[in-house]
């Protein structure tokens, strides 16, 4: 909606700006390391650079980031650990942002906090091993939406109950369930989704499961959800938010209600 009468000169202003953003952050962080330096302490200094999510500069012919494409799912995760570790190196092992807690606490030999729910990579970071997870794990419900992938496979669910929150509606009302699968060995940009073919059925299932398991596991009302429904209707019930939503604030009306 915000974006559907764009002009060409439009869409390029706004990749400049994204691009102009990023060269501002860039500076500023070189600011920050240069001081660590000149006091003296870089050698033993973490220091962590992350951010929001990404953002769609058009491509899918978007602007926006709560979607479960690669460019606005996938998250930046810089470590530099002073003179104790091997510098330069990268990864593509499967991560989460619940598992920075634990590595920084591995990384400083304090004590794990038992409530954390993800993991340390330090493993990975020490060359101990090349794998951390095989399944990663997104949610973003206030758009009924969630996401689990490994390194070849996709699979994206939404309940689709309304439009795009937060002004970002399509213009074409609520999809209702979508099932998304793809392969992102062949299909890296996610272009043609594979859900809907018998012979990755199974993939589908076992994806869908592992979703499934991730909220049962995680989520704060997971022993609520009903044990009769089947498992796309566990994804559903998962998939909706238990509050009224942020567009109270843009409606005279709230959007959800939920009553336990």
């Amino acid at each position: 909606k915000k974006y559907q009468n764009l002009t060409d000169s439009e869409k390029r202003g706004i990749i400049a700006s994204y691009y102009t953003s990023t060269e501002y952050m860039d500076k500023n962080l070189g600011i920050v390391l240069n001081a660590l330096d000149e006091q003296g302490l870089s050698d033993n200094t973490l220091v962590i650079y992350i951010s929001d999510n990404g953002y769609l500069l058009y491509e899918h012919k978007r602007f926006e980031k709560h979607t479960m494409w690669e460019e606005s799912i996938r998250q930046p995760m810089i470590f530099k650990l002073g003179n104790s570790y091997r510098a330069g190196a990268s990864s593509d092992a499967l991560v989460e942002y619940i598992d920075i807690v634990p590595t920084v606490l591995d990384l400083i030999k304090v004590p794990p906090v038992e409530d954390v729910q993800g993991t340390s990579f330090l493993p990975v970071i020490t060359d101990q091993s090349r794998q951390h997870k095989t399944v990663a794990f997104s949610e973003y419900l206030h758009d009924n939406l969630a996401m689990v992938c490994t390194n070849k496979w996709k699979y994206v669910f939404t309940s689709g109950s309304r439009d795009l929150a937060i002004d970002y509606q399509t213009g074409y009302g609520p999809s209702g369930i979508v099932h998304r699968l793809y392969d992102l060995e062949n299909d890296p940009g996610e272009h043609s989704s594979l859900a809907h073919l018998p012979e990755h059925a199974e993939t589908l299932k076992l994806l869908q499961q592992q979703m499934l398991g991730r909220f049962l596991e995680t989520h704060p009302e997971s022993a609520l959800c009903p044990e009769g429904l089947t498992l796309e209707g566990k994804l559903v019930w998962f998939c909706e938010p238990r509050d009224i939503g942020s567009d109270q604030l843009l409606e005279d009306y709230p959007v959800r209600v939920f009553k336990k």
